[in-house]
């Protein structure tokens, strides 16, 4: 392991696809300067990918101090292997204190994977990230036992510390054009034969479809919902909207909905401008993944339902009318 005080500096992976950065590395650095300040150390971006230049350019822009890239073609689409040498290449060279993921499909297989191999901790979908007075190491805040309990997590034998956080957690931080810093293009290329995975085909359809952590409007249905025909109207409510429809852990139990659509503890954690829950009673661990919307929408029959508490404007009535009559209502300020 080494000399803990060796290992200095902020690290935040900014996850790409095609050249693209997912929003939740953006994010993560909102959280991250303020702790790199605190520490008085640098705050490092990090971008594995395919033409990625400007990618670690915009990072800086959005509050890095410096970023670190390794290019290439095998790095365009993700695989566990390419990117899991990538990433622990760069952490064995330039030993930072810490490193933060987006937990995306992708993060949470490459955090523990990096982990793993660095012999070291990790602590996964981060609500909260903080410094610990005492000890000075990062302390992970993160919901457990259903989202009833918050544990505080620290990781005070080995470095770096590294955690996941759900996207939609923080808001993305300020873009200053003005912000510069060193970009530094690392050499870690991966052989064909070392990447057990090969991607035949990517469906968009499927990749695509459904992209609640970056959407600024859901329209999210719940147990309330009754069955799965009630989802078309939440389906024609959005396309009204330009929205993307979600749903509660119920809906998806009932087989109303696919996984993939689910908002809340154990679905996405999302942060739109504009959220409508319709049904949906607002158990805590539902609660959990919208906390971050700037406006709450709740449509629900049970005036007592906990949903109308955390709600900006609540509508008590049937959905099967209260719906059509939103519909309409937008449809006439379009026309």
């Amino acid at each position: 392991m080494g000399n803990l005080n060796d290992y200095k500096n902020i690290w935040v992976f900014i996850e790409t696809e095609c050249g693209k950065a997912k929003n939740v590395g953006y994010e993560l650095l909102s959280v991250a300067k303020p702790l790199a300040q605190q520490k008085g150390c640098p705050l490092v971006a990090v971008v594995i990918g395919k033409d990625i230049e400007g990618v670690a350019k915009d990072a800086i822009c959005y509050g890095a101090d410096s970023a670190i890239i390794v290019d290439g073609p095998e790095y365009e689409y993700y695989t566990t292997d390419a990117f899991a040498k990538a990433l622990t290449g760069l952490v064995e060279k330039y030993k930072p204190e810490t490193l933060m993921l987006g937990a995306t499909n992708n993060g949470r297989d490459l955090g523990p994977r990096v982990s793993c191999r660095l012999k070291t901790g990790l602590t996964a979908d981060c609500t909260a990230i903080d410094i610990d007075e005492e000890t000075g190491n990062i302390a992970w805040t993160r919901p457990t036992f259903g989202g009833n309990l918050m544990a505080v997590i620290m990781c005070p034998g080995h470095r770096p510390q590294m955690g996941t956080v759900r996207p939609g957690v923080f808001k993305k931080p300020a873009y200053e054009k003005s912000r510069t810093g060193e970009v530094i293009r690392e050499e870690i290329h991966t052989a064909e034969e070392e990447i057990r995975t090969m991607l035949k085909e990517r469906v968009n359809e499927v990749a695509e479809a459904v992209n609640l952590e970056e959407a600024e409007i859901i329209v999210s249905g719940g147990r309330g919902m009754g069955s799965a025909e009630n989802f078309k109207l939440l389906e024609e409510l959005a396309a009204e909207l330009g929205a993307t429809v979600g749903c509660s852990r119920a809906a998806v139990d009932a087989g109303w909905m696919p996984h993939a659509h689910q908002v809340g503890q154990s679905g996405k954690t999302v942060a739109p401008k504009l959220y409508f829950a319709v049904g949906i009673s607002g158990a805590i661990q539902h609660l959990a993944g919208i906390a971050g919307s700037d406006t709450i929408i709740a449509v629900n029959k049970d005036p007592d339902a906990p949903i109308f508490e955390v709600a900006d404007y609540g509508i008590v009535g049937n959905l099967n009318e209260v719906v059509p009559a939103l519909i309409e209502a937008f449809k006439a300020r379009k026309a």
